[in-house]
């Protein structure tokens, strides 16, 4: 009896089954094919790349290096028949880029050292030769205690790290199949680390300042994350309006730096000869973005935008190459594809490479503003609505093997569809989690579905992420091919579908993690 009932009530439930699993995409695997096609014969993955790191060289927000890349990727855009231009996004603040970087250990002996100067920090007085002295920490107390010895002195802090991480675990890897759909939340800066870390900053500024009145000739840092010569460099806020000019402040090498640091606890003279000198650029404090459009066709639909982009701009000590130049020639050459093919996308695409990504989304922030809304208060504007999807690429060179929902359930059968009919690219993950500290951020905050895609790690944050070894030769040309073609596909099919990508309830108005208008 209770198998009849099971059995009469079936035909029901099959009637209520398409009200309950949400409908997928018809995709058209015929242009899936042709994607994949044009990108393994006809690919400028590799010319692109080129062009964008050695030839460019380091891409850093308003240098001369990242002017120089706006001006390319416009070009080349344009040469593709796409509609492209830079477009201000309100004020940076300076340009720095390094002249010349000579450091070396004179006494006990003679050493060439490893180093590179922090950005938008200060140069040495000349060629010099001083002592290193050495600070249990940096404070004010710290310097106080050393009183008139710091004047003329090169200063370094003691470390803690005794030893070098281990080598015995590889540099990069790969994801398993089976981990995609399970990642957890990744790199996302809480609101709570967020002030910390401004506190963190306000702090180690006011200590460099006061270091610097006291007439320290420069001062050396280095990271405990490096080895084998790779090491970490960033920069300072001094780019920002409200901020002064800083001493030379000089990463150096792991090895070097503890070599130093033993040296002076054994009561060894270490001398330094330094000859370090930047050059800043204040002739136009605007920050600018690239942005380029392939019109859309349908005239019910142009109107509205599929967006896609990564950062152009770039830490000094390398050219960018996996940080982000691999995000930007993927995005540039899914657009070429497309053109390539000739597609006349319903809905318009467009693209934009960010400036200003590295000191906290500014490029893509500013966009925002301008042009959807103020997270702040809001207070959308009318071309929010228009927007189907943002879709961002920053997290290296590895292949693109699924997509970070950002909580945006809806999408997820949407998306699986899409991969589906393209899951010989070994793109097959979809997982509601979320990532963090990249652009896609700007866009959620307003209410925009923005998302970032699931990368083999490779080597990204162990050895290439903000580093001196963050170059050409580290980029996994195959990967950027495969990321290239899905992300054409995944272009493609957010421009012909009838509906719009599914949204996310709006967010509440709350001033953006990223949002400093303020200096520290």
């Amino acid at each position: 009896m209770r198998k009849y009932r099971l059995l009469a009530f079936a035909p029901a439930m099959l009637l209520l089954l398409p009200l309950i699993v949400p409908a997928q995409d018809a995709v058209d695997t015929v242009m899936m094919q042709k994607i994949k096609d044009e990108e393994i014969i006809h690919s400028k993955i590799i010319s692109l790349a080129y062009n964008l790191t050695d030839a460019c060289g380091p891409r850093l927000t308003n240098s001369p290096g990242y002017r120089k890349a706006v001006a390319w990727a416009v070009g080349q855009l344009k040469e593709w028949g796409i509609n492209a231009a830079p477009e201000a996004w309100g004020e940076f603040g300076k340009g720095w880029g390094t002249e010349q970087v000579y450091a070396a250990m004179k006494q006990p002996y003679y050493q060439p050292l490893i180093a590179y100067p922090q950005a938008w920090s200060g140069s040495t007085n000349g060629a010099i030769t001083a002592k290193v002295i050495m600070l249990d920490r940096l404070d004010s107390a710290a310097i106080d205690a050393e009183g008139g010895n710091i004047k003329g002195k090169i200063v370094m802090v003691k470390s803690t790290a005794t030893a070098l991480h281990s080598a015995f675990v590889a540099f990069a890897t790969r994801y398993d199949k089976n981990e995609l759909d399970k990642l957890p939340d990744s790199d996302m800066l809480a609101r709570g680390m967020l002030e910390y870390f401004v506190k963190y900053l306000i702090k180690e500024y006011l200590a460099q300042k006061y270091l610097q009145t006291k007439g320290a000739a420069a001062l050396l840092t280095m990271g405990t994350a490096g080895r084998d010569g790779t090491l970490f460099v960033d920069g300072t806020p001094a780019y920002a309006k409200g901020y002064d000019m800083q001493l030379a402040q000089v990463v150096v090498s792991t090895e070097d730096y503890m070599r130093m640091q033993r040296l002076i606890l054994d009561k060894k003279d270490v001398e330094l000869e330094m000859n370090i000198q930047n050059k800043w650029y204040a002739d136009d404090l605007q920050g600018y973005n690239v942005v380029g459009e392939i019109a859309g066709t349908d005239p019910a639909l142009k109107s509205q935008v599929v967006m896609v982009g990564g950062h152009l701009d770039s830490w000094h000590s390398g050219t960018g190459a996996t940080d982000n130049a691999a995000g930007c020639v993927v995005m540039m050459e899914a657009l070429r594809i497309l053109k390539a093919l000739g597609v006349q996308p319903r809905r318009t695409i467009r693209i934009a490479l960010w400036g200003g990504e590295e000191q906290g989304l500014l490029g893509s922030f500013g966009y925002v503003k301008k042009h959807f809304g103020n997270p702040a208060n809001m207070q959308l504007t009318t071309e929010q609505k228009n927007i189907s999807a943002y879709f961002n690429l920053d997290n290296g060179s590895g292949k693109i093997r699924g997509v970070y929902l950002q909580n945006n359930k809806a999408a997820g059968p949407i998306f699986k569809s899409w991969l589906n009919a393209i899951a010989d690219t070994s793109a097959t993950g979809i997982t509601d989690s979320n990532t963090g500290s990249t652009d896609h951020l700007s866009f959620d905050a307003v209410g925009i579905p923005g998302f970032e895609f699931i990368q083999d790690p490779l080597e990204y944050d162990t050895r290439t992420h903000h580093s001196n070894m963050d170059t050409y030769d580290h980029l996994q040309i195959a990967d950027l091919k495969q990321a290239a073609a899905v992300m054409a596909c995944f272009i493609y099919n957010a421009a012909m579908r009838n509906e719009m990508i599914p949204r996310k309830p709006l967010p509440k108005a709350e001033r953006f993690v990223f949002d400093m208008d303020a200096p520290l």
